[in-house]
């Protein structure tokens, strides 16, 4: 259970970003804002679920990094932005160390 919510976590998280993203430049009362602002809302009761469920020193760097990940991943795919390889390896070394995190936690 804990994987799942730390996964929807992740894609609201995500969703946030890459609205806030499509919203910015714009009024601040429109549709991308109110709807980014919504899935933070979302996704920050969903990581209390976690942290019951986790500790701090666990769910923490993992939500955060698996968002940073998706982040980057959604601004590339989604939002046509441009990506360095020198980012993707970070992105690599990041995914690393989270699955360092994780695996330390099952052991």
């Amino acid at each position: 259970m804990p994987v799942l919510l730390i996964l929807i976590t992740v894609g609201l998280n995500t969703l946030a970003q890459a609205l806030l993203k499509l919203g910015s430049g714009q009024s601040l009362l429109n549709f991308y804002l109110l709807g980014g602002v919504s899935a933070y809302g979302l996704s920050t009761i969903l990581y209390i679920l976690v942290l019951d469920k986790l500790n701090l020193s666990v769910a923490y760097p993992v939500v955060i990094g698996l968002t940073v990940a998706s982040t980057t991943l959604t601004g590339a795919y989604f939002l046509g932005e441009q990506v360095a390889r020198i980012q993707w390896i970070g992105i690599g070394l990041m995914l690393s160390g989270i699955s360092a995190i994780a695996l330390a936690k099952v052991s």
